[in-house]
């Protein structure tokens, strides 16, 4: 016999190994019906007896009995009809982030209520306005005092090759965020991602140097760079505005169908706005200034060096932003373009 079989003994039961000298004085271990019932239909008032630990009493709460400033889901995914500026609609696949202030005094929340307040939207078309109305349903089944909506999605707009016939869609990563808070006051934001090249000015002065002065065949370096544009606004902004002020200021966004005509007009825009990151920075901030819709914005910026073992990044936020300047190792991390 073995260690365990001589010092506990099978008294019949699944799992039931007894020590011998408690044996005669143990009550049988009764075995649950683990055969899954699919016939078993609770009825509401069934429902209304199960045991609700989130909605317990405050007594139930373990740790501080403080308020919490965000509690719910993240990485909820459906697909979701949104609004074009053409006047279409498009489906994509959409991560959820849903989140809801607790109160100091409640235990917690039912998480479930804020994926069923989005079903019951899935059929709508999307824009950023329609957040309003998904967070003012939550809010009201979760009675809580401030409510918080984040979508993300891959979003395409058609982009022309610089000089061949062609074209094909270029995706940007989007996040629609709303806040609203206890007061009824509704914020929304965009957060936009846009992958460009930034062909370095001091590589390309070098390089020039090199080839004038000793014949040297050189190559400047320049790299794929990534710009995380934040707005906060009121009025209707279009994320496909958002792609064009983008766009305009950076004038060397990576191209989707390219050919040798094409190749060779982007090495051209390339030589024709070399920039620093810092350049970068302040090239967006001149085009967001200028757009009175724009009540606020942060600019984040990173260029993944090709010279370089490391990044060059920057932030910039406009006039008294309430945006946050501090920017996480993580988000920095997050900047890198994946396809």
């Amino acid at each position: 016999m073995s260690k365990i079989e001589k010092k506990y003994e099978w008294v019949g039961d699944v799992d039931s190994y007894k020590k011998p000298e408690e044996n005669k004085h143990s009550k049988k271990y009764n075995e649950p019906n683990r055969k899954y019932d699919s016939d078993y239909k609770p009825t509401k008032k069934d429902i209304e007896t199960f045991p609700d630990l989130q909605n317990g009493p405050s007594s139930l709460i373990q740790g501080a009995p403080v308020e919490i400033q965000q509690v719910g889901i993240h990485n909820f995914r459906l697909p979701l009809k949104y609004k074009t500026r053409d006047s279409g609609n498009i489906e994509l696949e959409t991560k959820v982030t849903g989140t809801v202030s607790l109160e100091a005094h409640k235990k917690g929340i039912n998480m479930s209520r804020i994926m069923r307040s989005f079903y019951e939207f899935k059929d709508d078309t999307f824009s950023i306005n329609q957040l309003g109305k998904v967070l003012t349903a939550y809010k009201n089944k979760l009675k809580t005092f401030d409510s918080k909506i984040a979508l993300k999605f891959s979003y395409p707009i058609i982009k022309k090759s610089l000089r061949s016939d062609n074209e094909g869609y270029q995706y940007y990563n989007v996040t629609l965020e709303g806040d609203l808070n206890k007061k009824g006051d509704l914020k929304k934001y965009i957060h936009f991602d846009f992958v460009y090249s930034s062909a370095c000015p001091c590589s390309y002065e070098l390089a020039e140097y090199a080839r004038k002065y000793r014949n040297k065949a050189t190559v400047s370096h320049s790299q794929r760079s990534v710009a995380r544009i934040s707005i906060e606004f009121d009025d209707m902004f279009w994320i496909e505005e958002l792609q064009e002020i983008c766009d305009r200021a950076l004038n060397t966004e990576t191209q989707v169908v390219v050919k040798r005509e094409d190749e060779m007009a982007f090495a051209e825009l390339n030589g024709s706005n070399l920039k620093f990151v810092e350049d970068a920075a302040r090239l967006l901030y001149e085009q967001l200034i200028a757009e009175k819709r724009i009540k606020d914005f942060r600019v984040i910026c990173s260029h993944q060096e090709s010279l370089h073992s490391h990044d060059a990044i920057s932030v910039l936020l406009a006039p008294n932003s309430n945006f946050c300047a501090d920017v996480s190792h993580e988000t920095w991390s997050s900047l890198i373009h994946i396809s």
